[in-house]
C-alpha cells in the first residue's frame, strides 16, 4: 500500500471501478424496490431497521446518526420525513434534556414488515446468489476491514 497518490495499477483500478459500479447498481435496485413496496428511500429504510434492532425500538438521535452513518442534519431530515408519515416519533429524553429519542411506531414496524421480504430478495438475487460461500466470506472480511479503517479516521 502506498500513500503517494500514485495511479492505481490495472488490477487495483478494476477492483475499484467494479466496486463502484456494483455498489451504485445495487443501491439503485434496493431504492427502486423500497419505493415500490413501501414508499421508502434506502436511507429511511436503514433508520427503521436500526430502530427495530434497538432495545425498546428507540435510539437517541446522536446514536442513530452513528448507526446509520449519516450526518446529524441529514438524519434530522430523514426522521422528520418518517415522523410526518407516522412511522417514527421523536420524544424528549427525561435524563438529558439536550437529547431526543427517535422511536419506531407501530405503523413504522408495519412498513418495515411490508418492504423487508422484497429487500431481502433484491440483496439475495443481486449479490448473494452471484457469489460462492467463500466469496461471501472474503467480501465480508474485506469490506469490514475497509469500514473499520474509515471509522477510525
Amino acid at each position: 500500500m502506498t500513500d503517494t497518490g500514485d495511479a492505481l495499477d490495472p488490477a487495483e483500478l478494476r477492483a475499484w471501478t467494479a466496486f463502484l459500479a456494483a455498489g451504485h447498481l445495487l443501491d439503485h435496485e434496493i431504492e427502486r424496490q423500497l419505493k415500490r413496496d413501501g414508499g421508502l428511500s434506502h436511507a429511511e429504510f436503514e433508520v427503521l431497521v436500526r430502530l427495530r434492532r434497538a432495545g425498546g425500538g428507540r435510539l437517541r438521535m446522536s446514536d442513530l446518526a452513528r448507526e446509520v452513518m449519516i450526518s446529524k442534519s441529514r438524519l434530522t431530515y430523514q426522521v422528520g420525513r418518517l415522523e410526518q408519515a407516522g412511522l417514527v416519533r421523536r420524544t424528549g429524553c427525561e435524563s438529558d434534556r439536550r437529547s431526543v429519542w427517535a422511536e419506531l411506531t407501530e405503523a413504522g414496524a408495519a412498513a418495515l414488515d411490508r418492504v423487508r421480504p422484497g429487500h431481502r430478495r433484491v440483496v439475495r438475487e443481486a449479490l448473494i446468489d452471484v457469489l460462492t460461500p467463500e466469496e461471501i466470506e472474503l467480501l465480508g472480511d474485506a469490506l469490514t476491514r475497509v469500514g473499520d479503517r474509515l471509522r477510525t479516521r
